[in-house]
């Protein structure tokens, strides 16, 4: 396989086949973001990703089941070219189950639902889009490029396609000024994309990003991680959903939980207050990105 640059995928592509169709992210101004700045966007040349495709086929033989898209929105790709590289793959791979890919709300709105379907209808099943907040303030200031409403729309559109959505947040993007804030709007939005499955992260600033200059000027203030586990509990309490899988066990959470909500709501609520009053966190060199 041939990648360009440093490739990345969500935790539950762990096991997937990981073909890049397009190098980088077409937005890559978000200011705490660092994962495609080595890169420029574009788009790759269809005659490689199928040249890739026939390598894996070669390299792993008929039984890969998972494949995932990169790089950063790949959903950006006119129908007709994705539509040739999931008709090659399923060609490929007789068992193919389920092509996952990061979304952002434009590219997912601007597909028509008979275009959302057809994809689905070739295995193109999950989506990933990283609400980040629910704050258009907090949103504005991260330079998103979208706002709540639209990334509500966005996720609403491609579920009502058939596909299957996992939305990422980020605890503590609002900083210590902003908290209550970034909890209340983020479940908020939430609440109305209702999303199959939904990730807390929390947010680490990486030198060299935007963000990592505001904390140095101290136009950026870094929860603590009490102060995280508060921020996590507050948008627990707010969120309204009818049945999402809900994880916050990634490497950055200073708290790792994981539940179905609603049910297990109150469960996860308990679990973060017993954490605040003991000051149970995960340490430090525990945690990565």
């Amino acid at each position: 396989m041939r990648y360009v640059g440093n490739i990345f995928r969500p935790p539950s592509e762990a096991d997937s086949l990981l073909l890049q169709t397009t190098i980088g992210c077409s937005h890559n101004r978000c200011t705490f973001c660092a994962m495609y700045r080595d890169k420029q966007f574009r788009v790759r040349r269809l005659e490689d990703v199928l040249e890739d495709i026939t390598t894996a086929r070669d390299e792993y033989g008929p039984d890969v089941r998972r494949v995932f898209l990169c790089d950063g929105n790949a959903l950006i790709l006119p129908t007709p070219h994705l539509l040739r590289i999931l008709t090659t793959l399923e060609q490929s791979f007789p068992d193919l189950q389920r092509v996952g890919v990061y979304a952002n709300a434009r590219d997912l709105v601007s597909k028509p639902i008979e275009e959302l379907k057809e994809l689905v209808g070739h295995r193109l099943s999950q989506f990933y889009l990283g609400l980040e907040s629910g704050s258009d303030a907090i949103l504005k200031q991260i330079d998103k490029g979208a706002t709540a409403d639209e990334m509500v729309a966005g996720v609403r559109h491609g579920m009502s396609a058939g596909m299957k959505s996992s939305v990422i947040f980020l605890l503590g993007l609002g900083g210590r000024k902003h908290w209550r804030e970034n909890a209340i709007e983020s479940a908020r939005a939430v609440s109305q994309m209702n999303p199959n499955y939904l990730s807390a992260l929390t947010v680490t600033v990486v030198p060299g990003t935007p963000l990592a200059r505001q904390l140095k000027s101290g136009e950026f203030e870094l929860p603590e991680p009490a102060e995280f586990a508060a921020e996590l509990r507050l948008f627990l309490e707010q969120v309204d959903v009818k049945a999402t899988v809900f994880r916050s066990n990634h490497a950055s959470n200073y708290v790792p939980l994981e539940g179905r909500l609603p049910k297990d709501k109150e469960r996860m609520v308990a679990e973060l207050t017993e954490a605040i009053k003991h000051h149970r966190f995960k340490p430090e060199y525990m945690r990565g990105l």
